[in-house]
């Protein structure tokens, strides 16, 4: 009885140790240079036409987007005040977010922001997108759970050279007074989630201030990896859903069961930027029957694939071609980046190390010459156990 006891203790401390620890890393690194980066270029793309889109002068007045946001009760920071110089202010602060966010400077602060401005965007015109749109609001709330600055990021060398804190709290400060001026006491709603967010990072300034070697210290930083582990798992499983749902519903299509659907996709005008190149393609038309079959088995297989690390990695090259293939031919770039960012989520851990030793070795990587284990332990220095080896696949 008491070795059974023993052995039931261990292996429950065993998988306590790996719930508290901050699993891959480089996955939840590369979503978010992904995310960010092709959001700010978005941002840039259409910055001349930004007030058409989402300002003043946009065909969708802030009449009727207000009227549409209360009924989906959805988000958006352009309905806290009216005028030119609040959206101004607005668009030009989830510019300045999105590229914080990429290089990695007060990740868990710029995420937060990152989400505000992703979703006061979108739903201040929620009828313009392409389907990409989705990704991004859905991705950018859960960038807020995971830990997405541990490795390439400012923050990351920050920690590694052991500088002080001292900018944090200050932006701390400054958010908590914005949202005081904007929100006022915090509610269930969408209010209350960001008062929630505000106070997660104050307790977390606090615990590394005054309690950096207590016991609450080691609770709070096995916790928020486990958040964070939940959140990779959400996030894996929202791209599977995705696949999922895009295959099956292509299947009870005609179209698609008859492999025509890229035929008459070729012949859209809103999918022709080089027209020439969808003449060529549609010329063929058993190479388009094939290839409409192709992306429907893609879809709907790779949820299965997942056990499989061989087949997983092979598929995964040909979605990522795939979607390169459809921001060429079909005009949409940014879609087929957000799903490339989302495949990128699935690479094999040791193609992202071996990435990390090139960007090492060629000094570009922040803070290189230290080694970052794949799975980042959440304990304080003075408690941690020895790094694990085992890479993962």
């Amino acid at each position: 009885m008491t070795k059974r006891l023993t052995a039931l203790t261990a292996r429950t401390a065993h998988l306590l140790d790996l719930a508290t620890r901050t699993r891959f890393p480089y996955q939840a690194a590369t979503i978010r240079i992904g995310f960010s980066l092709v959001f700010a270029t978005f941002l840039i793309r259409e910055w001349p036409h930004r007030r058409t889109l989402y300002g003043d002068h946009s065909p969708w007045s802030r009449e009727m987007a207000l009227r549409v946001i209360g009924e989906d009760q959805a988000f958006t920071a352009l309905a806290w005040w009216p005028g030119h110089w609040w959206f101004e202010t607005v668009y030009h602060g989830t510019l300045l977010a999105a590229l914080l966010l990429m290089v990695g400077w007060r990740s868990r602060a710029m995420s937060g922001l990152f989400m505000v401005g992703v979703l006061s965007l979108e739903f201040r015109a929620p009828y313009l997108g392409d389907g990409g749109d989705s990704v991004f609001i859905t991705m950018a709330v859960y960038l807020v759970l995971i830990r997405c600055g541990e490795v390439w990021s400012l923050d990351a060398c920050r920690r590694r050279a052991g500088a002080e804190d001292r900018s944090g709290p200050l932006l701390w400060q400054l958010t908590g007074v914005l949202l005081g001026l904007v929100l006022g006491l915090p509610d269930f709603g969408w209010a209350g989630l960001l008062w929630a967010l505000w106070a997660g990072c104050g307790l977390r300034f606090a615990a590394d201030r005054w309690f950096p070697r207590h016991e609450a210290r080691t609770v709070l930083d096995g916790l928020t990896a486990m958040l964070h582990n939940v959140g990779m798992l959400i996030i894996a499983v929202q791209v599977c859903f995705i696949y999922a749902t895009a295959g099956w519903y292509k299947i009870q299509g005609s179209r698609w069961q008859e492999g025509s659907a890229l035929h008459y996709a070729l012949h859209l005008d809103h999918f022709r930027p080089w027209p020439m190149l969808s003449d060529l393609l549609a010329a063929g038309m058993i190479p388009v029957v094939l290839l409409g079959y192709a992306t429907v088995a893609v879809q709907v297989a790779f949820p299965f694939t997942l056990a499989s690390r061989k087949i997983k990695n092979t598929l995964l090259a040909v979605m990522m071609v795939e979607h390169a293939g459809i921001a060429v031919v079909l005009g949409l770039p940014f879609l087929s980046a957000a799903m490339i960012v989302c495949d990128a989520l699935f690479l094999p851990t040791a193609l992202l190390l071996w990435i990390d030793s090139r960007l090492d070795r060629r000094g570009l990587r922040p803070g290189s010459g230290s080694e970052v284990p794949a799975a980042v332990p959440s304990i304080p220095e003075g408690r941690r156990p020895e790094p694990a080896k085992h890479l993962g696949r």
